[in-house]
């Protein structure tokens, strides 16, 4: 009975805000890739102009990731949180719009350009996610926290395909991305409503559950000054995992952004059935990246930050990129979709890895860290686009799951070199 009074710990009803957040903005930036069959044709688009719409997106995410976790670390969770939210749903009613008033060339740089503002809206999601994980939750949960925040995005991903063919069958592309705002709205305006950048500025946290965070939980952070951004983004290791997380977000676009159009056009599907098969690998991915999250906290409990946060990444990523080799050699739609399912859980089983490191190397200015990292991890996904979108319209796709083993075993030998500690080593030393 004691443990049904304990009352709901307010670090979780924030994380639930984010969690959601993460998986919308899945939703909204995959129905792109989904739609693509409809559009193509009736926009007369040809499949590299689709990448390069898609491309826009991805380079204005990755631009600014590092500006928008100084942005969230200066003007706090609340107010970012905020801006993605509402610019988020803007881009998605201006892109099925756009072909209302415009056409040819105008409409498909108007497109460009949508995408790209839909990508530097969604920029700070995770890295303000991050800096959000290291002020409101302990240590010990770090990597579950940031896991398991992942799997929102793999959720909104794995629902994607048949909730856009559904809606796309009911209310055509242009409606399916308009009933996707609606729910980004209402999330948006409760976030602003309820959320706050602290725990020690919500009036519902209370003493017990301050204390669970550890000394100095309850002093104000000090602001963000040149002097820490600059060691931030210099620090040796911050750079060493964003470089390794942008050879592993390589295989993590490869797998997002075309396993819908693989199966279609590769394995021969009809959309509907690729929509629902289409589910598996990023089911497969969630799972993948809640299991890392308690898995890595318990190997760093027992093993240590070094150890602890590399065994994961070592282990699991060559066995992604011998997946996706398995994946092109099965000769069944249902053997490669289990394939790539499997892929993509060894992926994103990382996830909590990459960003429990990336905080415990930089402390206080998480989020500036985390913009340097997922920097580097939609390097990543701004490689990927063009060389997949190339490959694939070539008919090519044994080649382009092939190079997504090539940056998997990158990713895993670069963990060899990484001590998130080593920084705190060298002051006290």
């Amino acid at each position: 009975m004691p443990l049904l009074r304990r009352p709901v710990r307010i670090r979780w009803w924030i994380f639930i805000y984010l969690f959601v957040f993460a998986m919308l903005s899945y939703v909204q930036r995959g129905s792109i890739g989904v739609v693509a069959e409809r559009m193509e044709p009736e926009l007369h688009f040809s499949q590299m102009q689709i990448g390069w719409i898609m491309w826009a997106f991805t380079v204005m995410y990755a631009v600014l990731q590092l500006p928008a976790g100084v942005f969230g670390q200066r003007y706090g969770a609340r107010l970012t949180y905020f801006i993605v939210g509402a610019v988020g749903c803007l881009t998605m009613v201006a892109t099925p719009l756009a072909p209302m008033v415009l056409t040819g060339t105008a409409l498909f740089v108007a497109l460009v350009f949508i995408q790209g503002l839909f990508g530097a809206s969604q920029a700070p999601l995770f890295p303000v996610f991050a800096g959000v994980c290291e002020a409101w939750f302990p240590t010990r949960q770090w990597a579950m926290a940031n896991g398991v925040n992942s799997s929102g995005m793999t959720v909104g991903q794995a629902f994607t395909p048949l909730l856009i063919v559904l809606l796309t069958a009911g209310f055509g592309w242009q409606g399916a991305l308009l009933w996707l705002s609606l729910p980004a709205l209402a999330l948006t305006l409760l976030w602003a409503w309820y959320a706050r950048n602290t725990p020690r500025e919500h009036r519902s946290v209370t003493p017990a559950e301050i204390a669970e965070l550890g000394e100095g939980a309850d002093e104000p952070r000090a602001p963000l000054t040149w002097a820490r951004f600059r060691a931030v983004a210099t620090d040796r290791d911050v750079l060493l995992l964003a470089f390794s997380y942008a050879s592993m977000n390589y295989l993590f676009y490869l797998l997002t952004s075309w396993s819908f159009l693989y199966l279609v056009q590769e394995r021969h599907l009809s959309a509907l059935d690729s929509g629902v098969l289409a589910m598996a690998p990023p089911i497969g991915a969630a799972v993948g990246s809640t299991v890392g999250g308690f898995l890595t906290d318990w190997l760093m409990a027992r093993f240590g930050a070094r150890r602890g946060y590399a065994l994961v990444p070592v282990v699991f990523l060559p066995l992604a990129g011998a997946l996706l080799l398995a994946v092109i050699h099965v000769s069944t739609a249902i053997a490669a979709v289990a394939g790539l399912t499997l892929a993509f859980f060894a992926t994103e089983i990382t996830e909590g890895p990459y960003w429990a490191a990336t905080m415990r190397a930089a402390r206080a200015d998480t989020m500036a860290a985390g913009g340097v990292l997922n920097t580097g991890g939609n390097i990543g996904g701004v490689i990927t686009i063009p060389i997949v979108a190339y490959l694939s319209g070539h008919q090519n796709w044994n080649a382009a799951f092939a190079t997504g083993t090539a940056f998997a075993l990158v990713a895993a030998g670069t963990w060899l070199l990484i001590d998130p500690d080593r920084a705190k080593a060298s002051c006290s030393s």
